[in-house]
């Protein structure tokens, strides 16, 4: 089994100092046991946790979305948002573990050599194709602003160091030129106009990942490979619990404006008297002239009597299926595009699946129902 050696080839057990007596069969089903648990129960809480978000913590509306929501839809809403979050977690650790567990190789009778980190453990455990897939769905899926970033990444997760390019200087050279040649034919223009729009966060982020990529290889020296250990595993499990907040709080629907008549039940007839029920309470949204009414929220579920809408600023909002006059699909926020930078062709802030799915069928301009400001 791949994962039972370490990347030397030696066996995990010797490479990490567990006994050498432990049951290969043992830690594989425990391995097993954990992963399953992982890949159900984690998807399965942060489900939950979302909708209970996008309910606005009431437990009635949370019900509401359960028994409307589809699981297929739930599933698919969450892949879309956690994969980015999955991918640049597991890129981090096998970057990370790489330099540690070399390190830890590197001095056998030091304490990290005898008790390695815990991500030079996974990485050691970590088969070639999960890292290698790692990276590919982080290619796929990452904004393109970022993939720079996977230069560096790669390399510690791998050891690419440019000694191990070529043995002779001269060609490695020549090959380290070609490769960083091809990188500014790519990133070059786009490197130009955030320097031109004065966007110094993308110009770092363009500029710095191919000088990090010759630097990043290990070992490094003993005497900061622990304060480093315990800095980046920390580090990185702060930034996989600061990045699921996007993923909790993305919404599960749809986001739509709804224009309704005012004053009508949808049979034709004007709506009788509302029952004394105390003091009226705000609208959640205000009447448009004309006897229009704007709804801006995520459509719960359709039928033949009514239209269940989940307010955007909170609520849920029964409206007669008669009423309905138009509706129309918007972005969120989160959407909106804050760069106006491109690299051949494709928006930095799209992921290469959505640069190309942009250019097989174009987003169209944001209708104007999406800008009317509704206040409550």
């Amino acid at each position: 089994m791949a994962g039972d050696k370490s990347p030397d080839g030696r066996p995990v057990a010797a490479a990490l100092g567990w006994p050498s007596g432990t049951d290969p069969a043992e830690r594989r089903s425990r391995a097993s046991q954990s992963f399953w648990t992982l890949v159900v129960g984690v998807p399965a809480i942060f489900s939950v946790l979302r909708l209970s978000v996008e309910a606005g913590g009431e437990l009635q509306t949370t019900l509401l979305l359960v028994a409307n929501v589809n699981p297929v839809n739930l599933a698919a809403a969450l892949v879309t948002t956690a994969a980015r979050l999955v991918s640049a977690g597991l890129v981090a650790i096998f970057a990370v573990g790489a330099v540690l567990l070399v390190s830890a190789e590197n001095a056998p009778t030091h304490r990290i050599g005898r008790r390695p980190p815990i991500f030079a453990r996974w990485r050691a455990i970590s088969p070639p194709w999960l890292v290698i897939a790692s990276f590919a769905v982080a290619l796929a899926t990452w904004p393109i602003l970022y993939l720079p970033l996977l230069l560096p990444a790669f390399a510690a997760a791998f050891q690419l160091s440019p000694a191990r390019l070529d043995e002779r200087r001269i060609p490695r050279l020549l090959l380290l030129g070609g490769l960083l040649a091809g990188y500014a034919v790519v990133m070059l223009p786009t490197l130009l106009d955030a320097w031109d729009l004065r966007e110094i966060f993308a110009v770092l982020v363009i500029a710095a990942p191919p000088l990090l990529a010759l630097l990043v290889s290990g070992p490094v020296p003993v005497t900061v490979a622990r304060p480093l250990a315990m800095t980046a595993q920390t580090a990185v499990l702060a930034m996989l619990c600061w990045a699921a907040l996007p993923v909790i709080t993305t919404p599960v629907l749809p986001l739509t404006v709804t224009t309704i008549r005012v004053g009508d039940d949808g049979t034709g007839a004007a709506a009788g008297p509302e029952p004394d029920t105390g003091p009226p309470a705000a609208p959640a949204t205000a009447p448009e002239t004309g006897g229009m009414e704007r709804i801006r929220g995520h459509v719960i579920t359709v039928d033949d009597v009514s239209m269940v809408i989940l307010q955007e600023r909170g609520g849920v909002r029964y409206v007669p299926a008669g009423q309905v006059e138009a509706q129309v699909l918007c972005p969120t926020e989160e959407e909106l595009p804050r760069y106006r930078l491109r690299v051949q062709g494709f928006h930095v802030e799209d992921s290469l699946l959505e640069g190309m799915g942009r250019r097989v069928r174009p987003v169209n301009r944001i209708n104007a129902e999406c800008r009317t400001a509704i206040t409550s």
